[in-house]
């Protein structure tokens, strides 16, 4: 199923327009068809296509054409199939063209009105995850004059990508991060076509960029197999006390001693990969901008993750892109340059920590700034590195924390002198960090608020883009789940969509034409083209985790109410129980060791019940469909043998069934960005047996059960209550499946591993779950 959102209804007259600009604004099919076969370059050559393809399941399209026959719809679907590339599917309909565009989802028209029809064929995506019309462009069939030309509200690949524009100019911060008295430069680079249009403008916001730090980073990496340890009580302030050294003078702006009209530093290559949502718009007329920003490559200052400096540092990247800030041609000689091909309009894009920039730029409404299309972003670095008063590690990456990632990308060491220049700055720099990090406490505080960007979201003017992976256990959906909440009642445009992935891109996914969409909001956005793009791209996108190929329209995410299970005996009912059920959460060494190495067996092993380091309650098995909408909250009563403690959950779908891969498919096709430009490869989220599949987790710290910013007390065989909400998500049960719950302490992938003979025992009367369904009527 091909799910084509990105697509606009325009009026007959507009659509003759457009088929004329792109040269098939013929009534004659044969000719239409002629002109599509862009590889074949003479009459003799589509002849011999044209045999090789058919027009029914029994006269090939040559004959069809020269026996002058009427052409009906079942021939031009036929054809369109295959000039779509949907051959195989084409041939297990028996050759009929129209119940292959039906079962592929494609849109289908009567031949009456030919132009139409093309029009839409044009308008339809083929098996190669692009719309025929870029397919066409891809194959060269137009001219790359480095001219816009928009067909159905999107620009089309038309400049030229073999003669890109790419140089370096140093924007002027508003930050002193290095403290030596002048605001820090930070080094931009942008790759434009070549055009005297001016160009609207995507920029990327990578501290990656520029380089990584890899044996910095590894030999940084903290260790946690270290033991959780008791907090004094106490309630954290949300104030700058002992955190942050003012500096001593302000800085002072460089003086400017002329301007340029051009840069004086060029390159042939982006210094780190490129994204490649940026690249398919780089050859439709778009400029696209990177930055490392503070403490990199080329750069001034200390790199400081997520902090507000390393926020305003990427502002003001903005700020010089929309005519609004200075930058220079060099790092010395003060030489001023605009940026005179711009049209002022910014949107910034990326995954990760890219789209967390964005995501964070956004919150300052600075100037210029149209839109955000940020992906899998951090929009709370204490939700991404702690949880409810516990170090808690992204998926994948135990023993990372700020002062690591900071570490990775301080690229700054890749050049020798200013190595040499800074290397006792950065140490001393990176010890503050460690410190107010404080692994040993896992607390909410001020360093954590001034990185906590849903604090500012008030601030947010521009119509936002927010794309998660509802299995991304590294940037974990409660990111992106947070900062949709904070938006609910806002006046921006905003749309979310939901797939089946972990920590990816979504761009060049067969089922989905998330590009297109893309091309369609910034047509909006930056263009200043009325669209109807807020109007016609849903709201809500959730890609179905039952069904290949499957998306949904949703009105909204996380507005269902809770219903309530209790927990009883190894079961999850609907009535109250009774009774205790303990576990202890240690591990022979020997077991521990490897559980430490093998974060999927250990997972594996909890989940089906071949550990004794936690307890698994079950539902009923259900009878009908029925749907999780949101964050599952957990009400558990519970006592520690010790007076210190964790808890862990984890919900699983038990049922032996097909489920979506985490990670899509290469479907061996690569896709062209342009003209032989940037091929990527299409991907496909594919189905795999399993007998159970992890929806979410969660976890505290026994002592934060108040809020992660209060140390509350423990006493060993205490019973305290704990209420505290598992990641969100939006997950289909279906019926013969069961809702698991398990409640375990230690979390091998996430939480630090102390291996302590630690008892726990769980209250069942005071125990319950309570799950967001909506059921299907």
């Amino acid at each position: 199923m091909i799910n084509q959102y990105g697509r606009i209804a325009v009026d007959s007259a507009t659509e003759l327009e457009e088929l004329r600009a792109v040269g098939f604004n013929s009534e004659d099919f044969e000719t239409l068809l002629r002109r599509a076969l862009t590889n074949y370059k003479t009459y003799e050559a589509q002849n011999d296509w044209l045999r090789e393809h058919l027009a029914t399941d029994e006269q090939n399209i040559f004959l069809f054409l020269e026996t002058k026959q009427p052409l009906t719809q079942a021939v031009f679907y036929c054809i369109a199939a295959q000039l779509l590339g949907f051959t195989e599917a084409l041939a297990g309909n028996g050759y009929n063209g129209v119940a292959t565009f039906r079962q592929l989802g494609l849109p289908i028209a009567t031949v009456n009105n030919l132009r139409h029809a093309w029009y839409e064929l044009l308008n339809s995506h083929t098996n190669n995850g692009l719309l025929f019309i870029d397919e066409l462009a891809s194959q060269g069939y137009f001219e790359s004059n480095n001219h816009r030309l928009l067909f159905n509200g999107k620009s089309l690949p038309t400049y030229n990508t073999n003669d890109l524009i790419r140089e370096s100019v140093w924007v002027e911060t508003s930050v002193d991060t290095d403290n030596d008295g002048r605001f820090d430069l930070v080094q931009v680079d942008i790759i434009r076509p070549n055009t005297n249009e001016k160009l609207p403008v995507l920029f990327t916001a990578s501290p990656y960029y520029q380089g990584l730090n890899e044996k910095g980073n590894d030999a940084k990496v903290h260790d946690v197999n270290v033991p959780l340890t008791r907090k004094d009580t106490h309630q954290s302030v949300l104030s700058n006390l002992n955190q942050m050294e003012e500096t001593v003078a302000k800085p002072l702006a460089r003086q400017i001693n002329g301007y340029a009209e051009e840069a004086s530093v060029i390159f042939t290559q982006e210094a780190g990969k490129p994204v490649d949502l940026n690249q398919y718009f780089l050859s439709r007329g778009y400029a696209v901008v990177y930055a490392a920003g503070i403490g990199t490559r080329h750069s001034d200052g200390m790199q400081d993750t997520g902090s507000p400096e390393q926020v305003e540092s990427m502002k003001n990247v903005v700020e010089w892109l929309a005519g609004n800030r200075v930058a220079f041609t060099d790092r010395t000689s003060n030489i001023a340059i605009v940026a005179n091909w711009s049209n002022h309009n910014i949107a910034m894009t990326g995954r990760s920590y890219l789209g967390t920039l964005a995501t964070a730029v956004a919150t300052t409404g600075v100037s210029g700034l149209k839109t955000v299309i940020s992906e899998a972003a951090i929009s709370n670095w204490y939700q991404y590195y702690r949880d409810n008063g516990l170090v808690v590690a992204p998926g994948g990456f135990p023993g990372e924390d700020m002062d690591v990632l900071a570490e990775l990308v301080y690229s700054r060491i890749k050049d020798p002198a200013d190595w040499l220049k800074t290397k006792k700055q950065w140490d001393d720099f990176q010890a503050n960090t460690e410190k107010f990090t404080d692994r040993v406490n896992g607390n909410y505080d001020y360093y954590w608020d001034t990185r906590n960007y849903l604090n500012q979201v008030k601030n947010i003017k521009v119509d936002m883009i927010m794309v998660h992976g509802l299995n991304d256990w590294n940037v974990k959906p409660r990111q992106v789940y947070q900062l949709w909440s904070a938006l609910r009642d806002l006046p921006n445009v905003k749309k979310i969509y939901l797939h089946q992935g972990q920590h990816i891109y979504i761009n060049n996914n067969r089922s989905l034409d998330f590009s297109d969409q893309m091309n369609l909001w910034l047509t909006e956005k930056l263009l200043d083209k009325d669209v109807k793009a807020n109007e016609i791209l849903p709201t809500v996108t959730w890609q179905d985790n039952t069904t290949e190929d499957a998306w949904h329209v949703l009105d909204e995410w996380g507005a269902s109410k809770k219903g309530k299970y209790y927990i009883g005996n190894n079961v999850l009912t609907t009535n109250q129980n009774s009774g205790e059920l303990n576990f202890k959460d240690w591990l022979p060494e020997n077991q521990f060791a490897y559980y430490c190495e093998h974060f999927d067996k250990w997972r594996d092993d909890t989940i089906t019940g071949k550990l004794p380091t936690n307890q698994i309650f079950k539902s009923e098995t259900y009878t009908s469909e029925r749907t999780v909408d949101g964050e599952i909250l957990l009400n558990l009563r519970v006592k520690s043998s010790q007076n210190i403690g964790l808890i862990s959950a984890m919900v699983v779908d038990y049922g032996n069934d097909t489920y979506l891969k985490e990670t899509p498919t290469n479907q061996g096709v690569v896709i062209d960005r342009g003209v032989n430009f940037s091929p990527t490869d299409l991907m496909s989220f594919e189905s795999e047996k399993s007998a159970y599949k992890m929806i979410t987790i969660g976890h505290i710290n026994l002592q934060n059960r108040t809020s992660p910013r209060q140390n509350d007390d423990l006493w060993p065989n205490q019973y305290v209550d704990l209420h505290f909400e598992l990641q969100p998500t939006y997950y289909k049960m279906r019926p013969g499946h069961q809702l698991g719950l398990i409640i375990y302490a230690t979390d091998f992938e996430m939480t630090i591993r102390g291996n302590q003979s630690i008892a726990y025992t769980i209250d069942l009367s005071k125990s319950s779950l309570d799950v967001p369904f909506t059921c299907k009527k």
